[in-house]
């Protein structure tokens, strides 16, 4: 029990010698000069101080730190710039400003980035075609303006199906190949439409697709209206003329040939010259 105790205050005493001797370390004054000397408080207080006796420099801690026989690094630090890190200029303060600004420019970057993500949902949304069919414009005024196109006959058959006036206007204008013509515009009109319903693209773009569409559809059916009445008239007039010719002339009127009107005309002139 005697050997127990004995040994208990002997690591007593180690511990507490040893803990004398840190905090004498911690707070050794050149130490406590370094650590000024390194934050804001001053540039200097140069611990081991100079010991002279009749001019001879004495302190040979001071020599070895400082003085004489110290390395070179150690005096061109004391005679070089204040490099305190933690001064009004010092680089520390620098860091912390650095950071602090670049903070502010990650909060600047996140909010343009929340934004463009924001925007690129936007984009989509008026990118693709499957959402085309919500878009207020469109509803509001492109759906009802451009309806006609899908009423209008992909292939019109009939004069009916080209809003023509009757079988004979018809006729006429695909005799002369109007209708063809037409037909191909038609086409081009329908394939447009078409394109600007089903294709991903700007929503600018496409409502720029959408007015193109509907100012060549107004030219296609004020063109067919032109149409429409010019052969109704032009067979209104060969009808009436048809019918004044078939009234004027005699009944035993008949058209003659080349050869007829040639000999007639020589029989009729051959006295006079």
């Amino acid at each position: 029990m005697v050997k127990k105790l004995i040994s208990f205050l002997l690591l007593l005493m180690a511990v507490t010698l040893s803990a004398q001797v840190s905090v004498k370390r911690l707070n050794d004054p050149s130490i406590v000069a370094q650590h000024k000397r390194m934050t804001f408080e001053r540039w200097g207080d140069w611990r081991p101080y100079p010991k002279y006796f009749l001019g001879i420099q004495t302190n040979f801690a001071y020599a070895t730190v400082w003085g004489l026989w110290a390395p070179k690094i150690n005096r061109d630090y004391k005679d070089g710039d204040d490099i305190r890190p933690l001064k009004p200029t010092g680089l520390q303060n620098q860091r912390f400003a650095q950071l602090k600004f670049q903070e502010e420019e990650a909060k600047k970057i996140k909010a343009a980035s929340d934004s463009i993500y924001k925007r690129s949902v936007q984009d989509f949304a008026h990118w693709t075609s499957a959402t085309a069919d919500a878009d207020p414009l469109w509803l509001l005024y492109y759906k009802r303006m451009l309806k006609p196109i899908t009423e209008f006959p992909d292939t019109p058959q009939n004069f009916t199906d080209w809003r023509l006036k009757d079988q004979n206007t018809y006729e006429a204008l695909s005799t002369t190949g109007t209708l063809k013509r037409l037909q191909e515009e038609l086409d081009m009109i329908k394939e447009k439409y078409t394109m600007s319903r089903s294709m991903d693209m700007p929503r600018g773009k496409r409502f720029i697709m959408y007015h193109e569409t509907l100012i060549r559809w107004r030219k296609f059916v004020e063109e067919l209206r032109k149409y429409n009445n010019k052969t109704s008239l032009l067979l209104d007039y060969k009808n009436i003329l048809k019918n004044h010719l078939s009234t004027s002339l005699p009944p035993s009127w008949s058209p003659a040939s080349d050869k007829q009107i040639v000999h007639r005309t020589m029989q009729q002139y051959k006295n006079k010259y």
